[in-house]
């Protein structure tokens, strides 16, 4: 997949998203990761939208069958935190937006997670 399709994708993304605030958008994974106040909560490959999952969330995406990003690092799969979103998601705001809520707030609890073990 082309680099310049791959951001058509993410704009769209993008696009859908516009009511949930200030979304920035970083190049990584060969994709990009979605950010808002810092904290990733979702990342697209091979356009494909990826929403970050905890164990509060986790489950309504396993219901809906949808697979966890993975990527090969020294000869091993690496299977990630992040799970593919729904196809409505994609092309429904309404759809989209509760669903990357679901991935935000997974974040947030994440970063909560891990400032309280800091201390």
């Amino acid at each position: 997949m082309s680099k310049e399709s791959e951001y058509a994708f993410v704009e769209h993304i993008l696009d859908l998203l516009s009511s949930m605030g200030d979304v920035t958008v970083k190049r990584m994974f060969g994709g990009y990761g979605l950010f808002q106040e810092g904290r990733m909560f979702g990342l697209t490959s091979d356009s494909r939208l990826y929403l970050k999952t905890d164990a509060e969330n986790r489950p309504a995406f396993a219901a809906r069958g949808m697979e966890p990003f993975h990527f090969e690092r020294k000869d091993k799969t690496v299977t990630t935190s992040y799970y593919e979103a729904p196809e409505e998601a994609l092309e429904d705001e309404a759809e989209m937006m509760r669903w990357a809520e679901s991935g935000r707030r997974a974040a947030l609890r994440a970063a909560r997670e891990k400032a309280g073990k800091g201390k």
